[in-house]
């Protein structure tokens, strides 16, 4: 809608993705220690009532800005895909794989994040991934293809584990998520 002064510049809605990623960020700052309960309070209700961008980077303010690495991507059009032993974890991992198979064994890797978000997009073949034992693992936003994902929730999960969420599709293959032992 136009107005009398030319083309109507209202700033664009906040995504839900903008929002998430703020509630994440809030959420990550308050387990630094960066956030009393009432300050995590006070920024979650402006983050979700913005309806700006510059609302929702007034919520943020003061915050330190997201940390360098905190998305990467794993990709092979065919072969194996393997991450082991001692490795960082970024915040947003990307794996992707044409033909090959994935294995991801977050046991022993270093986990800075309370919440890592693993994008999956695989056409055939299988993937694995080992969590640590007192993560909480989500795979609502997972799409399967040809077979169900298999994922056994821990009974006893210890509070303070990492929340592993997975989305993304698996063609082919079969998912299989498993918790470490120890």
């Amino acid at each position: 809608m136009a107005g009398p002064g030319g083309p109507d510049h209202r700033p664009p809605p906040v995504g839900e993705d903008d929002r998430d990623r703020a509630v994440e960020r809030l959420h990550e700052a308050y387990g630094e220690g960066r956030l009393s309960d009432e300050e995590l309070d006070e920024r979650l209700h402006e983050v979700l009532t913005a309806t700006t961008g510059a609302e929702l980077r007034s919520a943020l303010a003061s915050l330190p800005e997201e940390r360098a690495g905190a998305a990467s991507t794993i990709a092979a059009v065919s072969g194996r895909i393997r991450r082991r032993g001692a490795w960082r974890v970024p915040r947003t991992l990307t794996v992707a794989s044409a033909l090959g198979s994935v294995h991801l064994d977050l046991s022993r890797a270093v986990i800075d994040h309370p919440v890592v978000d693993i994008e999956l997009q695989l056409g055939t073949g299988n993937a694995r991934i080992t969590v640590p034992r007192d993560a909480v693992v989500d795979i609502e936003g997972l799409q399967t293809g040809w077979r169900q994902a298999l994922h056994k929730a821990r009974r006893r999960a210890r509070p303070g584990g990492p929340r592993i969420r997975i989305s993304g599709f698996t063609g082919l293959g079969r998912l299989t998520i498993r918790h470490a032992w120890r």
